[in-house]
């Protein structure tokens, strides 16, 4: 047991070397090196990296590593960086040093927090942070211009970060499965303007419903109308020859509707109720 234990404790622990890592080195297609260093096992960023500053894309996913080395600001020529599927719990605050970086993939991770230096990533486009702890975003994120997407799903955000709204390039934001908590919207009270329309709109639609109806209506006595009672426009004759409608306390009902018990009168030079 204790051979085995020793055995893979070496594996973890192994060390690599410059000619492993250039041996790592790919020729992307549009003719830029491509460093793969994924799924190697290591904890650490092995140091014979550095010398291989040159890279324009860097591939470090799906290890477990815990610390970025200061060494990155190294390299400045860098337009991708992936370091997502690790055990980051912070970023150095020399990543503002990589002023080419286009690209940006710290997806599961362990971060809590994000440096502000994060914002002096001006050529930034993408960047993706999801599957993180992150409740918060340094307000200098505002300031990449020319980020046009980013990833904040499975993290703790409660709200929106509003140093989003600045961002006027922003094409797709991701925050899936956050914790949102749904603001109430103010609702806003009328001011003396709409009051004002409100009183003028109510006095054209009187003035519109006196127009149809006629000035000189006339009310006839009230009758009693028995229960179960059906009203017919024929019954309505009785007390107008004109269209006339029935009005049962208070309430207009039309020439089929049922009355119950209750007095009825009827309005002449009134539009017929359809």
């Amino acid at each position: 047991m204790a051979k085995r234990t020793k055995a893979k404790r070496e594996t973890k622990s192994k060390k690599m070397t410059l000619k492993m890592a250039q041996n790592c080195v790919e020729l992307t297609l549009d003719g830029k090196h491509r460093l793969d260093l994924s799924f190697k096992g290591v904890t650490a960023v092995p140091k014979c990296v550095q010398k291989l500053f040159h890279m324009a894309e860097v591939d470090l996913s799906r290890n477990m590593i815990r610390k970025f080395p200061d060494f990155i600001a190294q390299f400045i020529k860098m337009t991708v960086l992936d370091l997502h599927s690790n055990c980051l719990e912070e970023l150095p605050v020399a990543i503002s040093y990589l002023q080419n970086l286009k690209v940006l993939n710290l997806c599961n991770n362990r971060l809590t927090s994000l440096p502000s230096e994060l914002g002096l990533l001006n050529k930034l486009q993408t960047l993706n942070l999801g599957l993180n702890q992150l409740e918060a975003l340094p307000a200098s994120i505002g300031a990449l211009e020319e980020l046009r997407h980013i990833g904040l799903s499975d993290n703790r955000f409660t709200r929106l970060p509003g140093c989003l709204l600045k961002l006027k390039k922003l094409e797709s934001i991701k925050m899936d499965r956050n914790p949102i908590i749904a603001e109430k919207i103010p609702t806003e009270k009328p001011g003396p303007q709409r009051f004002v329309i409100f009183i003028f709109a109510a006095i054209f639609f009187l003035m519109g419903l006196f127009i149809s109806c006629g000035f000189n209506d006339t009310i006839y006595p009230p009758f009693h109308v028995d229960v179960n009672y059906t009203i017919k426009h024929t019954d309505l004759k009785k007390w107008s020859g004109r269209d006339s409608y029935v009005s049962v306390q208070g309430k207009e009902v039309g020439c089929t509707q049922t009355a119950k018990n209750y007095n009825c009168y009827c309005k002449i030079n009134c539009k017929k109720v359809r």
